[in-house]
């Protein structure tokens, strides 16, 4: 069974299931480039030392670069790849970690509000920061999630269980209100406003 669904309970199913904005990936993917082109120039002007010190200094280059990449580049890939935002139609879901691993379930009738707040360089990236209020609990805040206005309005609405909240183009429009008629007068006297003067 794929991920997330063996966390699924009967009858209920995932509407979002994102992990975080590749925004978080960029300094890392430049810390990666950044070590191969100054890896490559020092791998060059080691290969000009007299020997054997070309050999040491080749080595000690790979080292440090590979520890680099690990650290700078692969730690945070792996990180982004195992962060889960899942929203379902029963509870809010998110795990993070490797090693470590941890996570939350916020059941939807525990949500108290649901907030979004995204600066300028977010809302060029189409990400944001979600803010969770839950009953009895320090809101949470998942940050770079992707189509955060979206996601706020699923979980809103997923809160509100209303059916109305839905609007889809060609279907049928929603019911108004009920047309009801007025009760008859009890005890057979005429109401005040029916009154013959």
């Amino acid at each position: 069974m794929a991920y997330p669904d063996d966390l699924l309970s009967e009858q209920e199913h995932v509407v979002v299931h994102s992990h975080p904005h590749f925004k978080m990936l960029i300094f890392p993917t430049l810390a990666f480039l950044v070590t191969l082109g100054a890896g490559s120039w020092l791998a060059i002007l080691a290969k000009d030392a007299g020997s054997p010190w070309n050999t040491v200094g080749l080595i000690a280059i790979g080292v440090v670069a590979l520890v680099l990449i690990v650290w700078l580049f692969l730690a945070p890939l792996v990180r982004w790849r195992t962060t889960h935002f899942i929203v379902t139609t029963d509870r809010l879901i998110a795990r993070e970690g490797v090693l470590k691993r941890t996570g939350i379930d916020i059941p939807m009738g525990r949500i108290n509000s649901v907030q979004f707040e995204h600066g300028l360089l977010d809302r060029v990236f189409g990400c944001g920061t979600l803010i969770i209020e839950s009953a009895s609990d320090e809101p949470l805040r998942f940050e770079d999630i992707p189509h955060v206005e979206k996601v706020h309005t699923v979980i809103y609405r997923e809160v509100n269980d209303n059916p109305y909240d839905d609007y889809r183009p060609g279907s049928q429009a929603a019911p108004g209100p009920q047309q009801t008629e007025p009760l008859p007068p009890q005890g057979g006297r005429p109401q005040r406003g029916d009154r013959r003067r």
